[in-house]
C-alpha cells in the first residue's frame, strides 16, 4: 500500500466492526467455482470461458442467471446450472475450500481486540453456513448476512447496511473488505470504508477511486488495523 494510502485510514474514524466478503475474500473458493462451473458447463455442452466466468464473480444469483441467458440463451437451465455446481462443490471427498492468506489470524485478532466482525455475501443462507461451518470460521461471526436476507443483492448497497444494524455499529465505524467489484460498489454505496484484497479481479481505477485502500491480503491489512491506521 502506497504512503497516501496509508495516511487515509490513519484520517478515519475508530473501527467498531469489520464487514466480510465471503467467496475470494475469506475463502479461496473463487478458483474452486472455476473448475466447478468449467466442468458442469461442459457437461452441459455450453462454453465457459475466462470473460464468461470473471464476470460472474460477485454477483448474486439472479444477476448471474441473467449472464448466463445471456451467454446461452434464453432457454438455458440455470436452476440446474447452479445445482450442479454446488453439488459439485459439495461432492463426497471434497475438501473444504483454503482460507485466504491472513483470513484466520485477521478473524482471531478482531475477535481478541473485541472488534465486531460481520458477513455479507451474495451467497445464499445454506450454502453461506455450510461454507464457514467447513472452513471453521462460522464462530468468529457476530452477525451473518446473505442474498437470503435482502430484497436487493449486490451491488446495491442493502447487504452491508444490513450488516452494519445486525452489528449494532454505525456504518461510519465499519471497515467493509471485498474482493470483487460488485462487492466494492455495494460497500462504498453503503457508506462503509472499503478495502478490496484483489483475488481473480485487479484493482482497476475504479476501484481505488471507490476504496479507502488496496491491499495485497488480509496479513497486510491486519498489520495496518492494529497499528490504528483504518
Amino acid at each position: 500500500m502506497t504512503t497516501a494510502a496509508k495516511a487515509a485510514f490513519r484520517l478515519a474514524a475508530p473501527v467498531a466492526a469489520v464487514v466480510f466478503d465471503m467467496d475470494g475474500t475469506l475463502l479461496d473458493t473463487e478458483v474452486v467455482y472455476r473448475q466447478a462451473m468449467a466442468e458442469v458447463s461442459a457437461q452441459m455442452g455450453v462454453p465457459m470461458d475466462d470473460a464468461l466466468h470473471l464476470s460472474l464473480i460477485g454477483q448474486p444469483g439472479e444477476v448471474g442467471d441473467r449472464l448466463l441467458r445471456a451467454a446461452h440463451g434464453d432457454t438455458f437451465d440455470t436452476g440446474a446450472f447452479r445445482d450442479a455446481v454446488h453439488a459439485w462443490f459439495d461432492a463426497p471427498g471434497r475438501t473444504a475450500a483454503p482460507l485466504k492468506p491472513g483470513a484466520l489470524e485477521l478473524l482471531q485478532d478482531l475477535r481478541q481486540r473485541r472488534i465486531g466482525v460481520g458477513l455479507a455475501t451474495s451467497t445464499r443462507r445454506d450454502i453461506a453456513v455450510r461454507r464457514l461451518e467447513q472452513a471453521g470460521l462460522l464462530h468468529f461471526m457476530d452477525h451473518v448476512v446473505t442474498r437470503t436476507d435482502v430484497t436487493h443483492g449486490k451491488p446495491h448497497p442493502e447487504s452491508y447496511l444490513a450488516a452494519a444494524v445486525g452489528l449494532g455499529v454505525p456504518v461510519a465505524h465499519c471497515v467493509a473488505v471485498e474482493d470483487s467489484y460488485t462487492g466494492v460498489r455495494s460497500a462504498a454505496a453503503s457508506g462503509m470504508r472499503t478495502v478490496m484484497v484483489p483475488d481473480l479481479l485487479p484493482a482497476t481505477d475504479e476501484m481505488h477511486g471507490l476504496c479507502a485502500g488496496v491491499v495485497a491480503d488480509l496479513l497486510e491489512l491486519r498489520a495496518i488495523l492494529r497499528a490504528g491506521a483504518a
